[in-house]
């Protein structure tokens, strides 16, 4: 049993793969779907180290057949050597989340699919080898990587897939309607594209988040029977590349704190800790705090004295309030302590991220199992519900 079988047994055995999907991954190895340069990342510590095949080939297989997941492209392409660039832009996601994507979309023979993010073409791969090549149309909005996947997925036997290039947010409308929809990147906002594209009844999964993190949870939402919107639970975090439409850049510190925002700054203080709060990207308190505290996001500061800065900065048309809490980093969290809290502008945001903690605690601290999202189609947008879809959860945001 070479590394990739015993992989597959593995996620077989712990019950992330089912025997449905089992076939599609023991048939269809990630290494046949990749470049010949990629970057592998460790998601613990958040390190990534490149590999060569040409010079390493073995460590390249490894990395190849392993659990964590591959950067394939930084930069939108423009990036080229081994170098890390400045911002991954596209990858080979985890086995063990493709799994679980797959066995959530519950997609089976006689399905039709739209997958919007092609990458590699080893997830549109999976899908073909299960439901038939014709079954399957995958966009792509980089048309190198669109090229470089269908020439994959031709030499895999599946040249029969529909790569189309083209921006997934407009899904594939010559396409539709579809039976399931599945996106392979991060979206803020379920285009109502998609829910149009997909038949009543159907399934569309994908990763939703807020800006408030880089970290989503992934939606399965069941459109409803007259078409007009779509439901359904959320079921793990995970961190995918952006919908390039909906990419969005950290906020520039100049940009915030001006010599006169500094001089207006309110002072404070709060007794709730990084490590209850903010302080992991895989940390569930910090997706929920970023339902309740919209049009925000987190951006984290080198620590320095002892103290580690964190900072909320306003992302709203024209809005420039920011907040900045020096956590103590010598305090244990379980134990009561003190840090400095500055605030400025139009909203105070470290405030409304206490009230917003205090509700989750008020509420038996929720996990993504009593957490969903519901979509509309009719310019009502989309609202994120506790246990019921009419306990609305924080502010409907507009798609």
């Amino acid at each position: 049993m070479n590394s990739w079988q015993k992989l597959v047994a593995d996620l077989a055995a712990d019950g992330t793969l089912t025997a449905e999907w089992a076939p599609a991954f023991e048939a269809l190895p990630r290494a046949g779907f990749l470049p010949d340069v990629i970057w592998r990342h460790h998601v613990p510590t958040g390190h990534v180290e490149a590999v060569d095949r040409a010079r390493e080939p073995e460590r390249w297989r490894a990395a190849a057949e392993s659990r964590d997941p591959l950067v394939t492209q930084w930069d939108d392409g423009e990036h080229h050597g081994l170098k890390q660039g400045r911002m991954a832009s596209s990858s080979a996601s985890a086995p063990s989340v493709v799994a679980a994507m797959l066995t959530g979309l519950d997609a089976h023979p006689g399905h039709r699919v739209l997958e919007i993010g092609t990458g590699t073409g080893w997830n549109a791969g999976l899908l073909a080898h299960r439901l038939g090549a014709g079954a399957v149309t995958t966009v792509e909005v980089d048309r190198n990587l669109a090229d470089t996947a269908r020439a994959a997925l031709a030499r895999q036997g599946l040249g029969a897939v529909t790569v189309v290039h083209g921006d997934g947010f407009q899904g594939h409308r010559p396409g539709a309607p579809y039976d399931r929809v599945v996106a392979t990147c991060g979206v803020h906002t379920i285009p109502t594209a998609w829910l149009q594209q997909c038949s009543p009844g159907g399934r569309i999964v994908a990763p939703w988040g807020t800006r408030f993190t880089r970290t989503e949870a992934t939606v399965t939402l069941t459109v409803a029977e007259d078409g007009r919107s779509a439901g359904g639970p959320f079921t793990a975090l995970v961190q995918f590349m952006s919908l390039r439409a909906q990419r969005q850049e950290l906020p520039a510190y100049a940009d915030y704190v001006t010599a006169e925002s500094r001089e207006k700054a309110e002072r404070g203080t709060t007794t709730l800790t990084l490590g209850e709060t903010l302080a992991g990207d895989w940390d569930l308190s910090r997706f929920v705090l970023g339902l309740l505290v919209p049009d925000c996001a987190v951006v984290f500061d080198a620590p320095r004295g002892g103290r580690r800065p964190v900072w909320l900065c306003g992302l709203g048309d024209d809005d420039r309030s920011w907040a900045c809490v020096l956590f103590r980093e010598d305090d244990p969290d379980d134990l009561p302590s003190s840090s400095t809290v500055y605030q400025y502008g139009a909203r105070r945001l470290w405030d409304e991220v206490e009230i917003a903690h205090a509700w989750w605690r008020e509420q038996g601290r929720p996990g993504l199992g009593r957490l969903g999202l519901t979509v509309h189609g009719d310019g009502r947008g989309q609202h994120v519900w506790l246990d019921t879809p009419d306990h609305v959860v924080g502010v409907p945001s507009t798609v």
